[in-house]
């Protein structure tokens, strides 16, 4: 009987960051073997981005590690690097760089054949439909054109990691769907992807595997059918759920009065309020 088992492509064990006295992330455990499409969702200031930097080796855990496809990334960290595509939130390019010369420079950077990156260079813009854009310097490039030579430079090098932090931002409708279809290839052909998204209905078209952090910890995670079954109100969205494990009593209750002094002229608010509606009781008698 064969019991070998499978190397996850990405694994962190109890791993926490602290910058000083804040705890962004705080004890994370996670595996995900090839080819799962991971979608992490997250309130601002959840631990997020200091989760993406801890796993594509931009940041050192405070205490735990974290491994990709088995290396452990503080040990061997271009060794682990070599393996990762990444994309972050802010697509950066150097300026003077036409979007081909970034990526044979990124070749360069993973080693790469120069006949292989010329070859992916071409199959690339053809994907993304860059045009003669590809020969244009980055700094006539609008966010859009940016964020598809970046997609791009990761998927250069065919890695088994693929990290792409808010994937759709500044991409039109039409690009928005060739990249979700790419990842979902990419996962098919084995790829892990681990992607963070503020876009929650994208999350739960694409995702084979979902998991929400707050407050520097995982609160769940599941497939989109296994979380609705955490859910108390049985939602039939992700984001619907999202918000019912995200938002506490206390944060509900200060959106409500948020939105009423927005909402309401200044007489009613002031009607509404409990000492208004008390000073009113005791006219009345």
């Amino acid at each position: 009987m064969n019991t070998s088992r499978e190397v996850p492509i990405v694994e962190l064990k109890h791993v926490t960051k602290r910058f000083g006295d804040t705890v962004a992330v705080d004890s994370l455990d996670l595996s995900l073997p090839p080819g799962t499409l991971f979608g992490f969702i997250g309130p601002n200031g959840a631990g997020k981005t200091t989760t993406i930097k801890l796993i594509t080796g931009l940041l050192q855990p405070t205490a735990g590690r974290v491994f990709v496809n088995g290396i452990d990334i503080r040990h061997e960290p271009e060794r682990a690097k070599r393996l990762i595509g990444y994309v972050p939130d802010n697509p950066f390019l150097y300026d003077v760089l036409t979007g081909r010369e970034f990526l044979r420079f990124v070749g360069r950077l993973y080693r790469m054949d120069a006949s292989l990156v010329e070859r992916r260079i071409g199959e690339l813009f053809e994907l993304f439909q860059v045009g003669s854009w590809g020969d244009f310097r980055a700094e006539e490039y609008s966010h859009g054109m940016r964020q598809k030579i970046v997609i791009s430079a990761a998927l250069l090098h065919q890695p088994k990691l693929i990290v792409i932090d808010e994937p759709m931002v500044g991409l039109d409708p039409k690009s928005i769907r060739l990249v979700k279809r790419i990842l979902e290839y990419q996962s098919r052909m084995g790829t892990a992807i681990f992607m963070s998204t503020h876009t929650l209905a994208v999350a739960e078209e694409i995702s084979s595997l979902v998991g929400i952090i707050d407050r520097g910890r995982v609160i769940a995670q599941g497939t989109v059918a296994e979380l609705r079954r955490l859910s108390r109100e049985r939602h039939r969205t992700l984001e619907d759920l999202y918000l019912e494990l995200t938002t506490s009593p206390e944060e509900s209750q200060r959106e409500v009065e948020r939105w009423l002094n927005m909402a309401l002229p200044p007489l009613l608010r002031e009607m509404l309020r409990p000492e208004s509606r008390n000073e009113r009781v005791l006219l009345d008698q």
